[in-house]
């Protein structure tokens, strides 16, 4: 008899949230890759959805990844974002451990009992952090691209922060982290292309060509990071004890 094929679904909530790295290590790893997009490119501007969700009980892991929207704007995509924040209770409930990579580990402190709110500024571009568990989650640099932060849900161990926001917690077989592990320099050029995409980055003071320099100076040790990240991810976080809400 072969190997069982292992499953992991990575839940888009917009049209250019690629993977990089992370796609890349858990294909290594052995993983079939799902992907749901939930507001596709012909909706972006109107992005309260009422999407089909596929069965995410049926996948050995669940990826949840970024978003240009706020994990607490029930009015604007209220549609979709409270459908997610009932179904992510539930796997977190049933065990299936999960990834949240910035709105995504919003998203989950939401559902595990945390708050998310408007940041006092934007965190752009590279920046270190403090770990109080480096073989899990080093130092970085990380990529930082929000407006927004949570808190740490309570009951959650704590994993990282600095001094705007917490970064990672994980909580059960969740992780849950503030900053992208996926970023290459091609997401980067993905998301700059969006409409708007150059500009949003630029009123924060941040050089667009220089954030691409540096990426691609980084992206190599970046990578990396983001291999390792999965690699602690399955061995330690997605076997530990279930903890339910």
């Amino acid at each position: 008899m072969g190997q069982e094929i292992k499953r992991v679904i990575f839940i888009e909530h917009d049209h250019v949230s690629a993977g990089g790295p992370i796609w890349a290590q858990f294909e290594r790893r052995g993983y079939e890759i799902s992907r749901f997009i939930i507001v596709d490119e012909e909706n972006a501007k109107a992005p309260n959805v009422s999407p089909e969700w596929p069965d995410l009980m049926s996948f050995d892991v669940v990826v949840v990844m970024g978003a240009p929207y706020a994990a607490y704007d029930d009015e604007r995509i209220g549609n979709w974002l409270l459908p997610q924040v009932q179904k992510m209770r539930e796997v977190h409930n049933a065990g299936i451990p999960i990834m949240g990579i910035c709105f995504g580990g919003q998203l989950m402190s939401r559902v595990l009992g945390g708050t998310v709110s408007r940041s006092p500024r934007a965190e752009l571009g590279w920046f270190e952090i403090e770990s109080v568990d480096e073989s899990l989650v080093p130092r970085g640099p990380w990529f930082q691209y929000h407006w927004d932060r949570f808190t740490f849900p309570p009951g959650s161990t704590e994993i990282a922060r600095n001094e705007l926001c917490p970064q990672a917690y994980v909580f059960g077989r969740t992780l849950g982290m503030q900053f992208h592990p996926e970023i290459d320099l091609h997401v980067l050029d993905m998301w700059l292309a969006m409409e708007g995409g150059v500009a949003e980055v630029e009123s924060e003071g941040v050089v667009v060509e220089d954030l691409r320099s540096q990426t691609k100076s980084l992206e190599l040790e970046s990578n990396q990071r983001g291999y390792d990240l999965v690699d602690q991810f399955l061995d330690r976080v997605a076997t530990a004890p279930i903890v339910r809400v």
